[in-house]
């Protein structure tokens, strides 16, 4: 631990929001930097917030230097797919641009540490479904070339200065806090296990399952789940990382193996108690069959350990916060 603060940007949203938590939690001094255009306030629990902007540079100048910040974790960006399709330069502005004017802020300020939340999205569509952190990163929308950009520039800047970083891949994230404080309360998600959650507590008339003639076990796509718990302690882990005097690296965060997307559906009717309202489509453009972590890296590196690594246990956080939002 360390007297200096941790700016947390993004740290209202789903991931950032159990990041700061787990932070504060560990006796940290943790900053969150938010604009709530999808994150929620009352996800803070812990700490100092701060509404703005990533892309306001003088704020962003004040907050380091007021709070004393010497490691930033940031998470804010733009994350639905479909929508950087339809609207690429949004992306482009949110998580590239306004990226690089946060690295600009930090090196100015002399910030030491940066721990970046990346995506699996980078390696596109992977032969064989499976990525390394050497498999070649070819991403397929530009989500997922915003984010590997973000990395370009990360890259760069710890070469050419004194900033370390970790850049965390993250593949499919669920769950929600197990003690339900806090939770994935997005609106129109478009992650599995909430989507289905939805579907089961009637927020949504049905779950459309896109693609039923992959070439996996039951024919329906195949991802590595990890608990947003889970991936919270490799961010802390990251932490500890850097501060011992790790190098600069890029690791995938998952569990090393997947789910189809009909174990997922059976998980989430076994967690309710009664089947959900399915609906089977075509696939849809860009959807790999399987798409899976390898995760030595990140355990040798980081001394990652997961500890949530049960798809019902996912699940039935996952659903226990979707039912606490129906009463809120």
């Amino acid at each position: 631990m360390s007297d200096k603060g941790i700016l947390v940007t993004g740290g209202a949203g789903y991931i950032g929001s159990h990041v700061a938590l787990m932070l504060a939690e560990a006796g940290e001094r943790v900053v969150v930097l938010d604009n709530l255009s999808t994150g929620f306030r009352e996800a803070v629990l812990h700490g100092t917030f701060v509404q703005g902007d990533v892309a306001d540079r003088d704020l962003v100048a004040e907050t380091l230097k007021t709070h004393d910040i010497d490691t930033v974790m940031h998470f804010a960006a733009h994350t639905i797919v479909p929508e950087s399709v339809s609207d690429p330069l949004k992306y482009y502005r949110n998580n590239t641009c306004a990226t690089r004017n946060l690295l600009e802020s930090c090196r100015d300020a002399g910030v030491k540490h940066f721990v970046f939340s990346s995506t699996a999205a980078v390696y596109g569509i992977p032969e064989g479904g499976l990525a390394r952190e050497d498999t070649p990163t070819a991403p397929i929308n530009p989500y997922g070339t915003s984010k590997l950009m973000s990395e370009w520039m990360l890259r760069d800047l710890s070469a050419a200065s004194n900033l370390r970083h970790v850049a965390l891949r993250y593949f499919n994230v669920a769950g929600s806090d197990p003690a339900g404080r806090i939770g994935q309360s997005t609106k129109n998600a478009t992650l599995l296990t909430k989507v289905a959650c939805e579907a089961a507590l009637g927020k949504r008339k049905e779950l459309i399952i896109f693609g039923t003639d992959y070439p996996t076990p039951d024919g329906t796509g195949v991802r590595d789940y990890i608990h947003v718990t889970d991936l919270a302690s490799a961010h802390v882990r990251a932490l500890d990382y850097l501060r011992d005097g790790g190098e600069s690296c890029t690791l995938n965060v998952g569990y090393g193996h997947g789910y189809s997307v009909r174990e997922v559906i059976e998980a989430v009717e076994r967690a309710h108690g009664a089947p959900l309202p399915v609906r089977e489509a075509e696939r849809r453009a860009g959807d790999p069959p399987q798409l899976i972590a390898v995760t030595d890296a990140i355990r040798q590196t980081l001394d990652w350990s997961p500890e949530l690594d049960d798809l019902d246990r996912i699940v039935e956080t996952a659903l226990a916060w979707e039912r606490k939002l129906v009463v809120q």
